[in-house]
């Protein structure tokens, strides 16, 4: 295991911090501590430079809480719970390309998720994060009232169903899987752990509030789409082969940035399981 002592440095005055001087192969208990403090702390967490095999991936994974498979496309042969996101250079479909916090159609969403980079273009193919705490703590108070008191609906169809992902090829698809799920959660969650409350709604899969047509829920839907991605609400991160992110998916959202046309990029995502939103 590397001596040199652990470094956090935030890079951005929103979230997010980048960690040095740890070996994500090799962890003590001292190390795991601070880095789940560090994980509250900042919301995302970025490391350079690790060497993880299958195995020592999912073993990292394991110090967050469990590994789950992803509905929708099988794993990594021999290691169901890493999914492979490959971008062709011929393709035009960016998997995650828009705002979004990970799978909020299941009724327990993932408490985080994490990424492993493989190859990424020289330049392009960063993926930026947002701070849904500030997003909700710096609405004014009637809209916090109004918002505390609704339900909306998340649904897998429009972006990451069955179909969609048997049509663009960015992951082995699951034949056997649903073609889409759907869930109800808070549209203000209040965090297990830090006991803050966050928005809990994004572009990708929030559809509507319940009790409400779309169309109704539609204007007041796009104004907090809007307002939560604020470039003083954001983090970007700049990847190269060896790089892990893991983010807390209960107060980010998060995007891949589809500007890499004609170039390949391979990530391994796994998340972990989380709890019902309250």
């Amino acid at each position: 295991m590397r001596n040199d002592p652990i470094t956090v440095e935030p890079v951005a005055g929103a979230l997010g911090a980048e960690v040095g001087g740890i070996d994500l192969a090799q962890l003590d208990a001292a190390a795991v501590s601070r880095l789940r403090e560090a994980f509250l702390e900042h919301q995302v967490l970025f490391f350079r430079n690790q060497d993880l095999s299958p195995e020592a991936y999912v073993a990292f994974a394991s110090r967050f809480g469990r590994p789950v498979e992803y509905p929708f496309a099988k794993g990594v042969p021999g290691f169901p719970v890493i999914t492979e996101i490959i971008r062709e250079p011929d393709q035009k479909t960016t998997f995650g390309g828009y705002w979004h916090s990970d799978t909020t159609y299941k009724t327990e969403p993932p408490k985080s998720t994490m990424l492993y980079c493989l190859e990424t273009p020289k330049a392009g193919g960063d993926t930026a994060f947002a701070n849904m705490y500030r997003a909700y703590e710096t609405l004014s108070p009637g809209m916090r009232r109004l918002l505390d008191g609704l339900q909306a609906v998340s649904s897998s169809k429009r972006s990451t169903s069955r179909s969609v992902h048997l049509s663009t090829g960015s992951m082995q698809a699951n034949e056997k899987a649903p073609d889409s799920l759907q869930a109800e959660h808070p549209v203000v969650r209040t965090h297990p752990e830090t006991g803050r409350k966050a928005l809990f709604i994004n572009p990708t899969h929030t559809t509507r509030f319940v009790d409400m047509t779309e169309a109704e829920s539609r204007p007041l839907l796009e104004f907090l789409f809007q307002h939560a991605q604020m470039p003083e609400f954001t983090c970007r991160f700049r990847w190269a082969p060896g790089s892990v992110a893991i983010w807390d998916n209960r107060c980010t959202w998060h995007k891949a940035i589809a500007d890499y046309d004609g170039h390949r990029r391979v990530m391994r995502r796994i998340t972990i399981a989380g709890d019902r939103p309250a």
